[in-house]
């Protein structure tokens, strides 16, 4: 079983070979000869439970090091050590570097044993209530888009197709903590939830809504922002979904004077990914255009001021590249996740059950094979084949 890793800092050789003497049978232990060797130790990537400082050392003091570790490894619980005659200067320290405790020198090997351990038990109580949150945060948006899915075909395989698209986009730009930009992506839509499948037919495909029709669905992204800010560590997400209509020169919703770089860059390219989207889907299914990536681009141009310059270039440049996919008609057993639908799906009464663009997984094939058992016939299905990798990698995500 691996060690529990520690690290030790103070500017006296002798003070670490003792600690390293007295711990490494219970902890992989590390020792740094002063606060500058930690701190380059960390950010060559060590990785550490328990950070124990000396205050007084040349050059930095223990409060301000033990600042610079949380910085760095924030998760590391860091303890510090120090004279009777500096308890108050360690007590700041406790508010100001969030150290967790602090011991007095000279301290007992048994006394430091005990605080390590408890640190220890602090940190891995830490490790476990994060990864709770992170599984309580999946589930949540598996529900979620899951329930799209059930109630409205046509919003979620908007959702699909822009999620795809907007990763696309970020990948191009170098985004970074690309997860907020998919999750705002496959929850932008959640708001429509409640939306009749004819209005949002229509306001996919561009077409006018009327008055009544056309608010409440302006309406959705603040719908959807509001519901995704509640839920643990999604309030990023939550606002590039608030901003998912602005546009660059600030116009649009919300109306509050937010424009260019301060509109979240999330918000700049999932805006950029829907419209591209409704205009495709506009000229492509009711104008029929055998060139509808190039005529969106056109248009997409031609609104002066509505996209952020660099992410409408980085559209072009992915709009206009082999991106490796191949089209093909396969039997139910041939379907796998990570294709993508070359289709519109409906059920017998006619409904839409998915849309073309969405990227198959397990619970969508399932229901495409019992389709396919319903109309009594050997159905076929057109769909989108990714790179072998790209389909591996669906594979390992799908579970």
């Amino acid at each position: 079983m691996e060690k529990p890793r520690i690290m030790f800092v103070d500017d006296d050789q002798e003070i670490l070979a003792a600690y390293a003497r007295a711990f490494r049978k219970t902890y992989d232990v590390e020792v740094a000869a002063g606060p500058q060797v930690g701190l380059d130790m960390l950010a060559a990537g060590l990785d550490v439970a328990v950070v124990v400082s000396d205050l007084r050392m040349p050059g930095m003091d223990g409060v301000e090091f033990l600042g610079r570790v949380r910085e760095l490894r924030p998760d590391a619980v860091r303890i510090i050590l120090t004279g009777f005659a500096d308890i108050a200067v360690a007590m700041a320290a406790v508010n100001k570097s969030k150290v967790f405790s602090f011991l007095t020198k000279p301290c007992p090997e048994e006394d430091l044993a005990e605080a390590l351990l408890a640190g220890l038990r602090q940190y891995q109580l830490q490790a476990a209530e994060k990864e709770l949150l992170r599984g309580t945060v999946r589930g949540t948006i598996k529900l979620l888009t899951n329930l799209l899915e059930m109630v409205s075909p046509e919003a979620f395989g908007k959702s699909s197709r822009v999620k795809r698209l907007t990763m696309e986009l970020g990948a191009y730009l170098g985004v970074e903590d690309a997860w907020r930009l998919e999750l705002a992506a496959m929850l932008s839509q959640i708001g429509c939830a409640g939306l009749p499948a004819d209005i949002l037919r229509k306001a996919y495909r561009g077409e006018p809504l009327p008055g009544d029709k056309a608010y409440q669905f302006a309406m959705h992204p603040k719908v959807a922002a509001d519901l995704v800010a509640n839920i643990p560590r999604l309030r990023e997400v939550a606002e590039i979904i608030a901003y998912q209509e602005k546009r660059y020169d600030g116009g649009g919703l919300p109306p509050d004077g937010v424009k260019g770089e301060r509109i979240p860059l999330g918000a700049r390219i999932l805006k950029v990914a829907l419209d591209f989207d409704t205009l495709e889907a506009l000229y492509r299914h009711k104008l029929q255009s055998d060139n509808a990536v190039t005529t969106s681009l056109e248009r997409m141009y031609a609104r002066e001021g509505w996209y952020d310059p660099e992410v409408l270039g980085a559209l072009e440049s992915l709009a206009t590249m082999p991106d490796g996919y191949a089209p093909r008609l396969v039997p139910g057993e041939g379907l796998a996740a990570g294709m993508l639908l070359d289709q519109d799906v409906a059920d017998l009464k006619g409904e839409l059950v998915f849309g073309r663009g969405l990227e198959l997984n397990t619970l969508s094939i399932r229901r495409l094979l019992d389709l396919g058992a319903v109309s009594g016939k050997k159905a076929r299905w057109r769909v989108l084949v990714p790179p072998a990798e790209k389909l591996a990698f669906a594979k390992i995500l799908d579970g």
